[in-house]
């Protein structure tokens, strides 16, 4: 009989007391201990088991499993060793999560970190009856309540770990899981500066200068920069995707996939491989995310867009949409399959991310919405990668995202697609214009240089028409044809379909006097620069290529064709 699933269960005294479906990650409680580092900060994709291996490591080290270890660990990786059997047990753990301090401000966040600090002291509510804890800190203990100044919320852990000590005369353990989804939300919500200076106290008063700590871990997914939350931190170890610790310990193995799938009499493992493998973790290639796997065992190999659905996406989609107009470019490679050289970095500076393109492929492949093949060291911390698209999950993930950019704007996205297949010039504009008109500030960053505005939109708009031809058209922009690079090119999979060429202009008051100028010289420069080139090349007549000058200025548009 097969054990049941428990889809979205991360507590392992649960899953182990009902022999619900797990793969043995216990081996990492050993490595990680006898490694003997001080601090650990473990960056991993979302959904990807941390928050149930922290449970296992609290599981095993807190003194509120004493004794439990035969009954959740037996037949375990872990309790084979004799020396991690004796630590079983025996050390006061303390255990948070940031996962749920999702808010968009800054006075909302802090409120959920002080209710979160707390919970974590009333666990401990002993220490204030306790006699071996001194008055002084049995005072501090009582000023910790949800309504706290930032000065107290910053010691709290200090402050346990201290009377912990006191009271078992053992230093503490912490497990912090999700350090930094509140991070993540204060950049998407505009107010990174803000949390940053707590944050920045917080870790040091933690982590620097808590005499009483034994050791602590850490999981996250992005490894923001040392020097603006971790400063001073020299003894904090910082495993990230390009690590080669712990490479195995997150994510399920091939092996680990293809044993389970044969557990539940599932055989597809090739079409399995294609939609959910892709996870590189140091040199490990073919790791597989847990949430997809575990959703599609319960559902008896039903394949959906599990992981890549299971949180809003909103700061990567942010990121590409009001992404430069090189990002949209080398992002359209991938969007079709294809793979680019790019420079990541390890940490993230949130700072950033609205004006670097490395740092925000760093976040996407950190995040585990792309994958690298190769990766060449430059320096600490930087490499030269081969990216793409992870998986086939990711991939659906991704056009869905794009597609959202339009779907939700009154002008009509799908009218703009039938015009242009119907070669309705008039059409054309008028859903253009009112596509521009309510979709164009989202692809706005609102910094400084505002000159490249509109092309973010139109690049943008590329990419919807990548998404949503795909099945009729291969689709290219910025390609070498005839004697320059055209802006797009629609290139038909079916003899039945016509070929198009794309030219945007932005209108120019220095050159011309009018929009309708701007759209001749679009023309112009197709029939010129022989755009048509490459696709006469291939076999397409020249009737049946059709050429099209997008000029604009700002959000308005005027289309022409020759």
């Amino acid at each position: 009989m097969t054990r049941a699933i428990a889809v979205g269960e991360q507590d392992f005294v649960k899953i182990r007391e009902n022999n619900y479906f797990y793969i043995d990650k216990t081996r990492f409680i050993a490595d990680w201990w006898k490694g003997a580092d001080n601090t650990t900060a473990i960056m991993r994709p979302r959904r990807f088991g941390k928050t149930l291996n922290m449970s296992m490591m609290e599981a095993f080290f807190s003194l509120d499993y004493q004794g439990m270890g035969e009954e959740l660990f037996g037949g375990l990786e872990v309790w084979q060793d004799e020396d991690m059997r004796r630590l079983q047990g025996t050390y006061p753990v303390i255990f948070i999560s940031f996962a749920v301090v999702k808010a968009d401000n800054y006075g909302e966040t802090m409120q959920w970190i002080k209710r979160i600090f707390a919970e974590a002291a009333a666990k401990f509510e002993f220490l204030l009856s306790s006699e071996k804890v001194s008055e002084y800190n049995r005072q501090a203990l009582r000023r910790i309540q949800e309504g706290m100044d930032n000065v107290t919320a910053a010691g709290v852990l200090n402050l346990l770990c201290t009377c912990l000590q006191q009271h078992y005369g053992k230093k503490a353990i912490i497990l912090l899981d999700e350090y930094d989804t509140p991070m993540h939300e204060a950049f998407a919500g505009g107010y990174w500066s803000e949390l940053s200076g707590f944050m920045r106290h917080f870790f040091n008063a933690t982590f620097k200068t808590n005499r009483n700590l034994e050791r602590a871990l850490m999981t996250g997914i992005t490894r923001v920069a040392k020097e603006s939350i971790f400063s001073d931190l020299n003894h904090l170890v910082i495993v990230t995707v390009q690590s080669e610790d712990y490479a195995d310990a997150f994510g399920f193995t091939e092996q680990e996939v293809f044993v389970a799938m044969d557990e539940y009499g599932l055989a597809d493992k090739d079409i399995v491989k294609q939609w959910y493998d892709g996870f590189t973790i140091g040199r490990h290639h073919d790791i597989y995310n847990p949430w997809s796997i575990i959703n599609y065992l319960d559902r008896k190999g039903r394949l959906e867009c599990y992981w890549a659905n299971s949180s809003g996406n909103g700061l990567v989609s942010q990121l590409l949409q009001s992404g430069s107009v090189e990002l949209k470019t080398q992002f359209e490679v991938l969007l079709q399959g294809g793979s680019l050289e790019a420079e990541v970095e390890d940490q993230i500076v949130f700072g950033d991310l609205n004006g670097s393109i490395i740092a925000v492929w760093s976040l996407l492949l950190a995040s585990g919405y792309l994958t690298r093949d190769t990766a060449e060291m430059l320096e600490e911390g930087r490499f030269i990668c081969q990216l793409r698209i992870t998986n086939k999950e990711t991939k659906i993930m991704f056009e869905r995202m794009v597609s959202r950019w339009f779907r939700h704007s009154e002008g009509d996205y799908n009218g703009f697609i039938r015009a242009l297949l119907e070669d309705n010039i008039d059409a054309m504009e008028d859903y253009i214009n009112g596509v521009a008109l309510y979709t164009f500030s989202s692809f706005d960053t609102g910094g400084k240089n505002r000159r490249q505005e509109p092309e973010r939109f139109y690049h943008g708009f590329v990419l919807g028409l990548m998404v949503d031809l795909k099945d009729r058209y291969v689709i290219s922009s910025n390609r070498e044809s005839g004697y320059g690079r055209y802006d797009v090119m629609l290139e038909p999979k079916n003899a039945s379909d016509n070929a198009v060429i794309i030219e945007f202009k932005a209108f120019n008051a220095r050159r011309e006097k009018s929009l309708e100028e701007t759209v001749h010289s679009a023309l112009r420069q197709i029939e010129d620069k022989q755009y048509a080139a490459a696709l006469v090349a291939k076999g397409i007549a020249s009737e049946r290529i059709r050429k099209y000058g997008f000029a604009f200025e700002g959000k308005k548009v005027l289309i022409g064709s020759c």
